[in-house]
């Protein structure tokens, strides 16, 4: 079977579900369709089916790629007459680490514009986390995001609707047709995004472990490859990181404890991992900001990076001074025995937060702000039988027993520490 050039949707799909390869010109008459109208949700969603089930080869996502992109408005930085560098992270249980990391960079002159969404299901959303702010919004204006970059020097905010279109709502289809887990699929959305977004250099954290959106690590370093070679097609340098998601990020999942820990990062303090991969991704952003040299842990202890993050929550109306919400309900597990707490699984802990109400089922879903789990001990510590272990908290008291439920074995107490791996693993790049 051939394409001819009066496109047909249904002989595209045919196509990619038979394992043929679909001409890139094709792909792209297919996307612009969807964007129109022309093209159904049902034929989409038939196509994405078909990529999960046969793949994509190089040339394919390159152009499934370049049509995203090419669907709604590509932004222009070049005007703020400084270096603009992106971080995007694929999503994990308790990372916070946008939160620290935008201002962090800001504060030493280099533009961060970081365009971030929500979370669906057990992955926590930036914006989620940063609305536990009373007054701050994240709906901001072409004009209104590079004003703040050229002011305070970071942005985090919602991507507007001319930004990709066709990605949007593509993903919203993904979500409801089980094709989110697919490489090519994956790497096209958040690079469209990405190149769309204008900045001059992108920053990657692709996780892999139970938590991760890929939890082999195998295929999560496809993914990051394949990434890598988006961004060079698209002329946008793309430096990976490979990082380890088996157990939560920190000792805090959700939304407003999760700024509370963020806070206490810019302050110079928080946990060791969040920490080592804030600085681990900011090396990387200053590396490609032409600026490697960069003092960045000094840029915390001394405050440049939280004076930052207060103009940048002020700046999208937010009060850095405003108590963040708390919840009315707890529950604390305690330790059952002395020992090494030896596992942590990130994937329960991430279903027990959602099941408090700090996730969401549907986009359209509100979150619990003051909802999470905040966890007195770490993988690796010693823990003495009846001390706190984690703490659930939740608006809605019977919420909690099905958290309960969710991390019912996945956490474990024995008598030998564990070996406690570095978060980053490898770095991948063109």
């Amino acid at each position: 079977m051939s394409v001819t050039d009066s496109y047909d949707a249904v002989q595209i799909i045919r196509l990619k579900r038979d394992g043929h390869e679909v001409p890139a010109a094709a792909i792209g008459w297919l996307v612009d369709g969807f964007t129109a109208g022309r093209v159904t949700d049902a034929q989409m969603s038939a196509f994405a089916m078909a990529v999960v089930l046969r793949g994509c080869s190089r040339d394919e996502v390159h152009a499934l790629t370049a049509a995203m992109t090419a669907s709604g408005r590509r932004m222009n930085l070049s005007a703020l007459g400084r270096p603009t560098v992106d971080k995007h992270s694929t999503g994990g249980i308790g990372d916070k680490i946008t939160l620290p990391l935008a201002p962090l960079i800001a504060s030493f002159g280099i533009a961060v514009p970081q365009l971030s969404g929500r979370g669906l299901g057990y992955t926590g959303g930036t914006l989620d986390k940063l609305e536990s702010i009373p007054g701050w919004r994240a709906d901001l204006s072409p004009a209104e995001l590079t004003a703040q970059l050229r002011t305070v020097g970071a942005v985090v905010c919602a991507p507007g609707p001319d930004l990709a279109p066709a990605d949007r709502r593509l993903y919203a289809l993904r979500d409801e047709t089980g094709t989110v887990e697919s490489i090519p699929l994956i790497a096209a959305s958040i690079m469209s995004k990405k190149i769309a977004e204008g900045a001059d250099a992108l920053v990657l954290d692709v996780k892999f472990g139970s938590g991760a959106l890929i939890p082999p690590p195998e295929q999560a370093r496809e993914l990051a490859r394949v990434m890598v070679e988006l961004g060079a097609d698209a002329g946008l340098e793309t430096t990976v990181l490979l990082t380890d998601m088996d157990t939560p990020l920190g000792r805090t999942i959700g939304n407003a404890n999760e700024v509370r820990e963020a806070e206490e990062v810019l302050a110079g303090g928080g946990p060791a991992d969040v920490i080592e991969l804030t600085l681990a991704l900011g090396r990387e952003m200053a590396a490609a900001a032409g600026r490697p040299d960069l003092d960045l842990d000094a840029a915390l202890s001394d405050g440049r990076a939280m004076d930052t993050w207060r103009a940048m929550i002020r700046a999208q109306g937010g009060d850095p001074d405003a108590p963040l919400p708390s919840a009315r309900e707890t529950h604390t597990i305690t330790a059952t025995r002395d020992g090494y707490l030896v596992r942590t699984d990130a994937l329960a802990f991430g279903i027990a937060a959602w099941r408090l109400g700090a996730g969401r089922t549907r986009q359209t879903d509100p979150v619990a702000h003051a909802a999470g789990i905040d966890l007195h001990a770490v993988r690796g510590e010693w823990v003495t039988a009846g001390t706190p272990l984690f703490t659930l908290s939740s608006d809605d008291e019977t919420r909690i027993p099905r958290a309960l439920a969710a991390l019912d074995g996945g956490w474990e107490i024995a008598d030998a520490a564990p070996v406690v791996s570095p978060r980053v693993r490898e770095r991948i790049t063109a």
